[in-house]
């Protein structure tokens, strides 16, 4: 026990010499910079990106850091220990001072850029120029690539400064949404579903920038004022940030003849994103047609399971474009999400997202960014007439696993070994009705309560006697499924497996935002400990405030039910 624990120890990375010696840039050394890039990465100015795959840029640092948080957990899967968060050099480089950085490290950060289409619509309106060569990341700059356990992780600082995909902005983050994000992503990680994942976050106690937000008690849809915000930085991580809109900018390049390496380049971002994030399930000699193949099913089968899981825990993107969505099929880029609370299928918290973005509309959001996905990758197999067909084939296929991997969600979440249409149909209703919270409810009926009391207490409204009768005779239904599939207890625990007890919710994430906004970050800690267990009991105490209905005044209150995305 004493030799394992000590080589345990000897594993831990504790100096940032040591954190040093894990990078390893696949990126860079495999894909074209751009070539019109700067050597020194001061490239700070919007402007056309005509080719190649990232462009070399250095972040700006924020001026006087303040250390807020770092994932735990994380570091432990890292083998990071936690001191290194005070490290002088690491808070350096993870606040945006890449000049820290010591061999094998490099000196100098990549942005990419990316196309966006909105349910398979190109667009090109979001670009300054209107031509698409100016839209990337504007505030995400990679600044580090390596080795960790064997794992490769890209670590990204969000708000790092202006890049030339920036289109004039000035390239930082807020602390809100940097906030909102750095928790949001451990705790859907906790959840078990795929995602980006935070690594730390600071604050600047000097630097603020302007924003338009929401006032006290305000009503409107729109932001009503004009605040001054602390800037951050959090740091996200994930094996790659390769987006299905950025396959989709190469292949609009070969598609308009942008120029003689358009195909090339194209086909080098594919094989790319094959090594970072399919290298465990494609066989790299296999010919790069079969490879293509391969790539189109898993990431059908990723894509599909992930957008199932976030109807399971309530959760909505909110702007479920093709440049926020993953190419690895995993959750990215937590802006205008939320988690529904009160039940309603056309749930969206953000202004600007629309009922195409709503909660149940994921899955047709999702086969849009597929379909794009599709489009992107078929002129590599333009003279394999074979593959075409069988890559059409899968692309047809979305929708019917789609709707499988639903039903599927749906059945567990209630318990049953198969999907029934009709008891799930009815139930949805039911919940309508009853204006239940979506959390709370699945919790308790988790419990398999033989009547209805004690899902009351899930109930925006009170109950009528008809729609009680209702709810008794649906209970006595699926009791008698229950019953007859198995174990009660033992189905149980399943569902509770299924459904978190402890949920996000914006309107307990606001306060910590603002006490953070006053150098007290007791809440941010706290919610990040609650959020990181979303399955397990708690204390009685943590479950008083964090798994309760929704108080009425936060209901259409600005910045809390809905928000703009002003980070």
């Amino acid at each position: 026990m004493q030799t394992s624990s000590n080589t345990f120890e000897a594993s831990i990375i504790k100096t940032f010499a040591e954190f040093s010696k894990q990078a390893d840039y696949s990126l860079m050394d495999s894909l074209q910079a751009d070539p019109q890039a700067t050597e020194n990465g001061i490239d700070h100015q919007p402007r056309q990106v005509f080719s190649g795959h990232y462009v070399p840029v250095t972040p700006t640092a924020i001026p006087t850091p303040e250390y807020i948080s770092h994932s735990k957990t994380f570091f432990n899967e890292l083998g990071l220990s936690h001191e290194l968060v005070l490290n002088k050099q690491f808070r350096r480089l993870f606040t945006g001072d890449i000049t820290v950085a010591k061999k094998p490290m490099r000196p100098i950060g990549w942005a990419t850029g990316y196309a966006l289409s909105i349910y398979g619509s190109e667009y090109t309106q979001q670009c300054p120029f209107g031509t698409g060569n100016g839209y990337g990341d504007g505030r995400a700059i990679s600044v580090f690539e390596g080795l960790f356990n064997g794992k490769r992780w890209e670590m990204q600082l969000k708000g790092g400064g202006p890049t030339p995909y920036c289109r004039g902005a000035d390239g930082r983050a807020v602390l809100r949404s940097s906030i909102r994000e750095f928790l949001a992503q451990e705790h859907m990680q906790a959840l078990g579903i795929p995602t980006s994942r935070s690594l730390t976050l600071y604050v600047s106690q000097s630097e603020t920038v302007r924003r338009p937000w929401y006032s006290t008690s305000s009503t409107s849809i729109d932001p009503d004022i004009i605040l001054d915000n602390p800037v951050a930085i959090t740091t996200r991580v994930a094996p790659s940030f390769l987006r299905v809109g950025q396959l989709e900018l190469f292949a609009r390049r070969v598609r308009s003849n942008a120029h003689q390496s358009a195909l090339r380049e194209l086909e080098m971002i594919v094989k790319h994103l094959i090594k970072r994030n399919y290298h465990e399930e494609i066989n790299f000699t296999l010919p790069f047609s079969d490879q293509l193949i391969q790539l189109s099913h898993l990431f059908r089968e990723r894509l599909t399971s992930l957008v199932s899981n976030w109807m399971r825990v309530g959760y909505c993107q909110g702007n479920f474009n093709s440049d926020n969505c993953a190419a690895g099929g995993f959750t990215l880029d937590y802006g205008p999400f939320g988690f529904c609370e009160l039940y309603e299928p056309n749930f969206q918290p953000w202004t600007g997202g629309g009922n195409h973005f709503s909660f149940f509309n994921q899955p047709v959001a999702a086969e849009a960014n597929y379909h794009m996905f599709w489009a992107a990758i078929r002129p590599l197999l333009s003279e394999n007439k074979k593959g075409v067909e069988e890559l059409d084939q899968i692309r047809h296929g979305f929708a019917t696993v789609m709707s499988q991997k639903i039903e599927d969600m749906w059945a567990k979440k209630i318990g049953l070994k198969s999907y029934n249409s009709t008891l799930v149909n009815e139930l949805l209703q039911l919940m309508a009705l009853s204006k239940v919270d979506y959390t709370i409810f699945f919790r308790k009926l988790s419990d398999i309560p033989t009547q209805i009391t004690p899902l009351k207490e899930s109930f925006y409204l009170p109950s009528s006697k008809r729609i009680d009768a209702q709810w008794d005779n649906w209970l006595q239904r699926w009791r008698k499924l229950i019953t007859r599939s198995g174990d009660l207890i033992a189905t149980s625990a399943e569902m509770k497996s299924t459904n978190p007890k402890f949920i996000w919710r914006e309107w307990l994430i606001a306060p910590a935002y603002k006490k953070a906004e006053q150098g007290d970050y007791s809440l941010v800690k706290e919610l990040e400990s609650i959020l990181n267990s979303p399955y397990d009991e708690q204390s009685l105490e943590i479950e008083r405030t964090y798994n309760c209905l929704k108080p009425k005044e936060f209901f259409n209150a600005g910045g809390i039910s809905h928000y703009s995305c002003s980070s």
